[in-house]
């Protein structure tokens, strides 16, 4: 069962039950992401903060930095897509570790192969992918995702970037140097004060997001983008990563939707270039950032995941026929 499932219940009695919307109707599904979302984020963004900043205690900033680069430079950004294979969370409940990455003295580059991997690439969204569209379109997915993170967080990281970080951000960095004399309960203690730090800062900001996720959740229909990301648009990729950045759903939620676009003959390349949008880029997400990052960092981030999934989206439609799939 999923673990979230009391929550799932709870919003839908809430909604439906309670208040006496209709099941299906767009106010009604609008209204049910919202109260199902935000414990659901509020709960994993102080579990995420709690445990990454409990873990860090222990690790001194220069050691955690240094395992991640060594070697090649390209070596940090591969690490950081694997953890956040391992990983897998949603776009916005990705960001307390992102955080915690950069406090750490992880480079921004790394980080970022992290926050772009995480919602992007996980059991759940391969499952399904191959249960829709068989397993060679599953690993390709898996394959380009990860590219995706690796080459994306490789770029932000030549940028030189590190100015468009939150002054605050590095102030915490600098406040908490691990010691080997803490006591469990004293690092117990201080992972909780980092919580109230973090959570305190975003929380009205992952409401506000929830709350735009949620009316573009209920109502922006699907026949739409059949409609602008068909088979006769030579830009249908473009279209549909544009298209998919504004949505903010799941990854269980997105994949039926992308099988019925495929029925529809919106080409296999936008299909898969909206889910990557859908769940590795939203407005909640670039919310939440905002408190992290300045603007032109968000923006850079955005423009550079935008190219590399749309790029994705055309080499599917190129590969997938040849492989028969």
């Amino acid at each position: 069962m999923d673990v979230f499932y009391p929550l799932e219940w709870l919003a839908g009695w809430l909604t439906f039950d309670l208040f006496g919307l209709e099941r299906g109707s767009r106010l009604g599904e609008a209204l049910a992401f919202f109260l199902y979302d935000v414990p659901k984020i509020l709960l994993l963004l102080v579990v995420a903060v709690f445990v990454v900043s409990f873990v860090r205690s222990y690790l001194p900033p220069e050691k955690t930095k240094k395992y991640l680069t060594r070697g090649r430079e390209w070596i940090g950004n591969v690490i950081g897509a694997a953890v956040g294979v391992v990983t897998p969370f949603c776009s916005c409940s990705a960001v307390p570790l992102f955080i915690g990455f950069v406090e750490s003295g992880v480079p921004l580059g790394v980080t970022f192969s992290f926050l772009i991997a995480s919602p992007l690439v996980d059991l759940v969204a391969l499952s399904l992918i191959t249960a829709l569209f068989g397993w060679k379109i599953a690993a390709m997915y898996f394959v380009s995702g990860l590219m995706v993170a690796i080459i994306g967080g490789f770029i932000l990281g030549r940028l030189n970037l590190e100015g468009e970080i939150e002054e605050y951000v590095w102030k915490i960095r600098m406040a908490e140097a691990a010691s080997p004399e803490m006591t469990r309960a004293d690092r117990a203690r201080g992972a909780w004060s980092e919580v109230r730090t973090i959570v305190g800062r975003v929380w009205l900001y992952v409401i506000i997001g929830i709350a735009i996720g949620g009316l573009m959740h209920g109502y922006v229909p699907a026949e739409v983008l059949s409609r602008w990301a068909g088979p006769g648009n030579p830009l249908a990729v473009p279209v549909a990563t544009a298209f998919g950045i504004p949505l903010y759903s799941s990854v269980a939620a997105v994949i039926p939707v992308a099988g019925v676009l495929v029925d529809k003959g919106v080409a296999i390349g936008a299909v898969i270039a909206l889910l990557m949008a859908t769940v590795g880029l939203s407005v909640p997400e670039f919310i939440i950032l905002r408190k992290v990052m300045k603007p032109r960092l968000i923006a850079i981030f955005v423009g550079i995941s935008f190219v590399t999934i749309t790029i994705t989206g055309y080499l599917f439609n190129w590969i997938a026929p040849a492989l028969g799939a």
